[in-house]
């Protein structure tokens, strides 16, 4: 196989507000006599590496990520309004209303789905050769790794117990499966979040199936990142990061492989810089402040104040045809309700809706064969071409790298 159609061949495996109200943040450990009605969940990203490259994955994400445009930078944005009110008068219809340095025109429609497919972490429906699990930053992995699942002898879609994280749930707030009814952004309405787009202002969400959600957002999208790799001589290699003042921790997941005869893949490898055997789940999604305080306490998630881990040597070893990194540092959270808490603690706290909004920022990077794509902050080395990719998550990697299997949004 030439070696430029060889080297689009990985990158395709590795891609596989109530009116005149006053919102007030929410604290958590308020306690609501009734309520909320509604939820709403923003999901707002920066995307840099061969994941921010956009184009050609699909009409999807030419929304979300601009089909390319405004270079190797790019933002994110997930809308999910629930409720638990049934549409009054027709179909159900909810529109958020943003402000003009959104650059989305005067709103943006939530649509509500037939029917909503979440994001797994699976195994492919025909699994072949060998995956090999690591975990942690050192040159050398500890002992008793890496963990070995033969495919061959995994049932077709059954997932071994413990692959995957257990302990860090996937949270998107309102679902199709939690609301009475529910809608969500992007939509098929050619609508897209671009590089310039920016959240800080005040925010509408008007529907026929919810109250009136208004708020004013203070934060933005979070800074880019930008990973430099480096060989060592134990023949580790060491990633570096600049770090990103609000990020509130961090986390490393490599996933790569080798292959067989006739460009088949033999093994595959995941390794990830938690401290114990932890990956996918919601570790690959946003994470709230609190939850990412108690991951780097328990050294699953690397402090705010790191900037570096090492992949160690017998990762890179096992995978020496082609590595596929992401880099997700995550962000600060704002959260609102309406009513106010009533001062009087005898007093029934009747709630009408919640609002949160999520930030993180996320890279990656590739390397097959020599080559290396995608690092933003550069790779020390041999520089090449790089390659349009979007990752779809954990799932979706280790599923359309072996024949099967679809990650999340």
């Amino acid at each position: 196989m030439p070696a430029r159609k060889k080297t689009i061949a990985i990158a395709a495996v590795a891609t596989i507000a109530v009116g005149a109200a006053v919102a007030v943040p929410l604290i958590a450990q308020q306690r609501a006599a009734s309520g909320p009605v509604a939820r709403y969940d923003m999901r707002a990203g920066t995307v840099s590496g061969m994941a921010g490259m956009g184009g050609g994955m699909g009409a999807g994400l030419g929304m979300m990520f601009g089909g390319g445009r405004g270079g190797n930078v790019q933002h994110e944005l997930y809308l999910r309004l629930g409720s638990s009110r049934a549409a009054d008068r027709g179909s159900p219809k909810a529109d958020h209303f943003m402000p003009s340095n959104a650059k989305l025109g005067k709103s943006v429609a939530l649509v509500t789905p037939r029917e909503e497919r979440g994001g797994t972490d699976e195994m492919p429906q025909k699994p072949q050769g060998r995956l090999l699990i690591y975990w942690g930053c050192g040159e050398h992995a500890p002992k008793g790794q890496p963990v070995v699942i033969d495919f061959a002898r995994v049932a077709a879609g059954h997932v071994p117990p413990g692959v995957f994280s257990s302990t860090v749930v996937r949270d998107w707030g309102p679902t199709i499966g939690n609301s009475r009814t529910f809608g969500r952004w992007p939509a098929e309405d050619g609508k897209f979040v671009k590089s310039d787009s920016s959240l800080i202002g005040p925010h509408r969400i008007a529907a026929n199936y919810a109250p009136e959600i208004s708020f004013t957002l203070a934060r933005d999208f979070m800074r880019a990142l930008s990973v430099n790799t480096s060989s060592l001589p134990s023949g580790a290699s060491m990633v570096r990061w600049g770090g990103i003042p609000d990020a509130t921790g961090y986390y490393v997941m490599l996933f790569g492989g080798k292959q067989g005869q006739g460009d088949q893949m033999r093994d595959m490898v995941m390794w990830s810089s938690s401290a114990s055997r932890q990956f996918g789940g919601g570790l690959s999604d946003w994470i709230s402040p609190g939850q990412v305080a108690a991951l780097v306490r328990d050294r699953t998630v690397l402090p705010p104040s790191a900037t570096s881990c090492t992949v160690p040597a017998e990762v890179i070893r096992d995978a020496p045809d082609f590595r596929f990194g992401t880099l997700n540092a995550y962000g600060p959270e704002e959260s609102f309700s309406y009513p106010p808490r009533p001062a009087d603690p005898r007093a029934a706290w009747n709630l009408e809706w919640t609002a949160r909004v999520r930030h993180r920022s996320t890279t990656s990077w590739m390397q097959a064969q020599g080559m290396s794509m995608g690092t933003g902050g550069g790779q020390q080395g041999q520089g090449q071409q790089q390659q349009n990719c979007r990752p779809r998550g954990l799932g979706g990697m280790l599923g359309g790298a072996l024949g099967g299997g679809r990650g999340g949004c």
